[in-house]
């Protein structure tokens, strides 16, 4: 079984930046899409952003596309999300996923999560 933990989350002002990683271990494979949804407190978990195993492709959500990268190294077993320009509207937990494809995570096929890290930006 594999586990996924994020870290990097935290309070920022309006416009900052943050840097989200999460590191896969256990049984990790080679071949797996990793990808990011979040989840405002009285809102569904939604898609972000999503990267495939040799990063060719990459989908964002219409709502942080020119803010938000994604990016992997798969030597270290890790994804990254790096935000910027931050918005009060991005204040949520964000989770991290693998599935098999960068596309299934966009129709919100998973088959690992992580446990979340909140992120929170101020006015």
């Amino acid at each position: 079984q594999v586990q996924l933990v994020e870290s990097g989350g935290g309070l920022v002002q309006a416009g900052g930046s943050l840097r989200l990683s999460c590191a896969a271990s256990g049984r990790t494979s080679s071949g797996h899409a990793m990808g990011w949804f979040r989840q405002a407190p009285g809102k569904e978990r939604e898609f972000v952003a999503s990267i495939s195993w040799g990063g060719g492709s990459r989908y964002y959500a219409d709502s942080v596309k020119g803010r938000f990268t994604i990016s992997r190294d798969n030597a270290k077993n890790t994804v990254y999300l790096q935000m910027n320009s931050l918005k009060p509207e991005d204040t949520a937990v964000y989770y991290c996923a693998r599935s098999s494809d960068a596309d299934s995570l966009r129709g919100n096929v998973v088959n690992a999560w992580g446990q979340g890290t909140l992120v929170t930006v101020s006015s």
